[in-house]
């Protein structure tokens, strides 16, 4: 016996040879496939079970770093992704997969029982309660899964800058502001510099980094301006392309931390940013200084992996700057954005460019 999944038909079989045995709906990670750490994806390849959690408990018993913490009701509506029920623990079998274990990727069962069939998982494989509980009980220890990559065509998906696209600010340089005008001139001066193509990105990150080192209460701050400064007309355009059947992604040389905010009040799940930590006081501890959007060509890279993992039917990029520019290559279609700042090696270099939201949804029409 084995476990087979499909990622194109999100449906788990327990099959023998050609038979199949049970077949079960499932939900895999909404970010596709993908065997990178803190991904947020779904690995593919050859798995087995190296651990069963839970045999004994309840029916909707939540688990917290494996242990059971309490029991989740049908009645309990909550937006958290909460594991339920039972776990099965995975392990790669595969060079590729082979963080899999440490990456804490299971089947499980889920609060979000209403999804299953579509992808929504954070990269587990989600189960309805009763199913994993059968499956648990079903399979032993080390059986292998296959996880099959998928291999129809996906969505279609638009990715957006944020600073000066979606908001008016540049989130760095309001942060920079906090540490009073001779220090926000400095930053800002090294952000023109940046977005006009004038100096490489990864000299520029640290050095703002170094000088402006800023707390959570900044970076809180600075979250609630992004809210306040929305360009006119993004509201309206991002509920058209949802309309149209895109999925909207964020993508920024800002900060995670700062930016999420502004996603949930849009209706954004996933941003791509850089992550800022703090300590237990709020004070600066650092940055993620290997994140893609802190050098040039990070964007591309980025757009590469959302490609791999969705096998997406058609891309767009809209965006302000130069490292937005690069990622022409990587896309169907990159719209230039000047509705806050209009740069010329932008307008030179995008195939539309334009000043209004209003706009962009017109150059859509044809996908």
């Amino acid at each position: 016996m084995y476990l087979h999944i499909s990622i194109d038909r999100q449906l788990l079989e327990l099959r023998n040879g050609d038979a199949i045995l049970r077949s079960y709906p499932i939900s895999s990670a909404s970010k596709g496939v993908g065997c990178q750490a803190d991904s947020y994806r779904t690995p593919v390849g050859r798995f087995r079970i190296a651990e069963k959690i839970g045999a004994d408990v309840a029916w909707g018993t939540v688990f917290q770093s494996r242990k059971p913490i309490g029991l989740w009701h049908t009645n309990h509506v909550t937006s958290d992704d909460l594991i339920t029920s039972r776990i099965l623990r995975l392990d790669g079998l595969e060079p590729t997969n082979a963080n899999t274990y440490d990456r804490c990727i299971y089947i499980h069962g889920t609060n979000h029982e209403s999804r299953i069939g579509e992808p929504c998982s954070h990269g587990c494989i989600r189960m309805r309660n009763d199913d994993v509980i059968d499956l648990f009980d079903i399979v032993p220890n080390d059986i292998e899964i296959i996880i099959e990559s998928p291999n129809k065509l996906g969505g279609k998906i638009i990715f957006f800058d944020c600073d000066s696209t979606l908001s008016s600010i540049e989130g760095i340089d309001e942060l920079a502001r906090f540490c009073g005008p001779a220090i926000f001139r400095e930053v800002e001066d090294l952000t023109n510099a940046a977005m006009n193509g004038k100096v490489p990105i990864h000299e520029v990150f640290p050095r703002r980094m170094d000088i402006i080192k800023p707390d959570k209460t900044a970076c809180d701050a600075v979250a609630q301006m992004y809210i306040e400064t929305i360009v006119p007309g993004v509201e309206e355009t991002l509920k058209k392309l949802r309309e149209s059947g895109w999925m909207i992604v964020i993508i920024s040389g800002g900060f995670t931390n700062v930016i999420r905010p502004l996603a949930d009040h849009l209706g954004i799940e996933h941003v791509e940013a850089v992550p800022i930590f703090f300590d237990t006081a709020g004070q600066y501890r650092g940055y993620g200084i290997n994140y893609p959007t802190t050098r040039n060509g990070g964007k591309p890279e980025i757009i590469r992996e959302w490609k791999q993992a969705l096998l997406p039917s058609a891309t767009v990029m809209v965006g302000d700057g130069m490292s937005d520019c690069e990622t022409i290559s990587e896309v169907d279609y990159f719209i230039g954005f000047g509705g806050v700042i209009a740069r010329e090696k932008v307008k030179n270099t995008a195939s539309i460019f334009v000043t209004s939201f209003q706009e962009i949804l017109r150059h859509m029409t044809h996908f």
